[in-house]
């Protein structure tokens, strides 16, 4: 039986909303076919009440739960107008993450379902993440189920978004575990220059490495710690932007280019990966992609833009499938959790 699913996905470097509408069918195994897809940039206005919604009161991110649930359901509303979709059986939402603090036994990611299926009609399921942490787990990454039964075919599946994160099988198992941040600093640093990113890595290779400073980052406790672990803006805040506050932005985007490569080729080389299917923004960062094809011998693969850019939402979408079937949507191998599970809210 064929299902159609869009599935909503908004990242922490606030590229803007994906919506990515996919046809899933199980017989042997789950295949999928992206019918249609969109990014639609943030306003000023939303990004800049979603880059500062930690600082909010609860009653003013109560407020903006619902606001953004309302803004979500209209975007899904005017995207199947536009491009006139019939028999759709379900929205799945990942939401906009606020806080992600697991070891405290909470994670938020703002967007009422509700308001979504009040807006579109249609089923919905959200906060795919809140039982993950309820069950000892990190609540995150959620996207190697994906992997697992829609990506097998690689040795691994790397995401680089706002942190780059990865899963793999090891053991017998889908491992995955964040490796270190990305376009969230990335793309902070080139705001100081007034660009939203850096193209192809271009400012990143005029920059100086600042050796003092690449082995405090490489340091970092948190890159010791054995998976599964995953991280949020919270330790940015704490670590990352601390360190780099007295560089030139220049010289801060060649630093932090230099140790996302670095860490991100030695969790290659350190699991033996044979090949390795790279997505999110950062697949674009043609500086960063050369920096670690230097340093691993694993077969880096670039894919269609449509995987590139959607992959994250296409997974989305399939989690929601998989919780309207009640099926296992959730590794216990990935998150940490107490067992695998099926999560998420449907209304």
């Amino acid at each position: 039986m064929k299902t159609l699913a869009i599935g909503l996905m908004s990242g922490t470097s606030l590229d803007g909303l994906d919506i990515c509408l996919a046809e899933f069918e199980k017989q042997d195994k789950w295949t999928f076919q992206i019918l249609k897809t969109e990014t639609l940039p943030y306003s000023e206005t939303w990004e800049s009440k979603l880059k500062n919604s930690i600082y909010l009161s609860t009653e003013e991110i109560l407020e903006l739960h619902s606001e953004y649930g309302f803004y979500l359901g209209r975007q899904v509303r005017e995207f199947i107008r536009k491009h006139q979709l019939e028999n759709i059986d379900l929205v799945a939402s990942h939401g906009h993450t606020v806080f992600h603090q697991p070891q405290k036994k909470f994670t938020l990611q703002i967007g009422d379902g509700r308001a979504i299926k009040l807006e579109t009609g249609l089923p919905v399921v959200y906060d795919f993440r809140s039982q993950d942490v309820l069950m000892n787990g990190n609540g995150a990454p959620l996207v190697p189920i994906g992997d697992e039964l829609l990506f097998s075919e690689y040795s691994a599946c790397l995401n680089l978004g706002g942190f780059s994160n990865i899963s793999l099988r090891s053991e017998g198992k889908r491992i995955a575990f964040d490796i270190a941040p990305v376009n969230i600093i990335l793309n902070h640093l080139a705001q100081k220059v007034h660009k939203s990113f850096d193209e192809n890595g271009t400012l990143a290779k005029t920059g100086k490495i600042n050796e003092v400073l690449l082995e405090k980052l490489n340091t970092l406790e948190f890159y010791q710690q054995p998976h599964p672990k995953s991280l949020g803006i919270e330790w940015c805040n704490q670590h990352i932007f601390p360190t780099l506050l007295n560089l030139e932005t220049l010289d801060a985007l060649a630093t932090f280019t230099e140790h996302t490569a670095q860490q991100i080729s030695n969790v290659i080389n350190n699991n033996s990966i044979k090949d390795i299917l790279i997505t999110g923004g950062g697949a674009y960062n043609t500086f960063l992609i050369e920096k670690i094809r230097e340093r691993t011998k694993a077969e880096i693969i670039i894919p269609e833009k449509e995987i590139i850019n959607y992959k994250e939402a296409l997974i989305f979408a399939f989690m929601g499938v998989l919780r309207i079937n009640n099926e296992i949507n959730i590794l216990s191998s990935a998150t940490g959790s107490s067992k695998d599970h099926c999560s998420g809210i449907i209304v």
